[in-house]
C-alpha cells in the first residue's frame, strides 16, 4: 500500500501564494504518476494537476499558468506551487497517485489517496 499526507494549506489573500506538499510512504516503488485534485463545497471533484515519474505534467484549465507541479523522486514528494490565488481557488486540495504511467485527469483512475488540506482565498 501507499500512503499519502499533505501539508502547506492555509489562508492567503486574493493575489497570493502557497505551496502545498505531499509526502508517499510505503509501497512508493509502485508509483509512476501523482497528482492534485481538489473539491470546493458542494462542487464536484476538479482535477489540478499531474506529474509523471520522468517529469511530463499535466494541468487543468483554471490552473494553467498559475500553479506548477514539480515531483523530487529521490524524496518521494510532489509539490504544487500556487501564485495568483483567487477566491475560486477555495477548496480541500487533496494528493493522488497511481501506479499507471499515463497522465489522468479522472479522479477514478488513481489508487491512492490523502486526506487533503484546505487552502482558503480570501477576497
Amino acid at each position: 500500500q501507499v500512503q499519502l499526507v499533505e501539508s502547506g494549506g492555509g489562508l492567503v489573500q486574493a493575489g497570493g501564494s502557497l505551496r502545498l506538499s505531499c509526502a508517499a510512504s510505503g509501497r512508493t516503488f509502485s508509483i509512476e504518476t501523482m497528482g492534485w485534485f481538489r473539491q470546493a463545497p458542494g462542487k464536484e471533484r476538479e482535477f489540478v494537476a499531474a506529474i509523471r515519474r520522468s517529469g511530463r505534467t499535466l494541468y487543468g484549465d483554471s490552473v494553467k499558468g498559475r500553479f506548477t507541479i514539480s515531483r523530487d523522486n529521490a524524496k518521494n514528494t510532489v509539490t504544487l506551487q500556487m501564485n495568483s490565488l483567487k477566491p475560486e481557488d477555495t477548496a480541500v486540495y487533496s494528493c493522488a497517485a497511481r501506479a499507471s504511467a499515463s497522465l489522468e485527469s479522472a479522479s477514478q483512475e488513481y489508487d491512492y489517496w490523502g486526506q487533503g488540506t484546505q487552502v482558503t482565498v480570501s477576497s
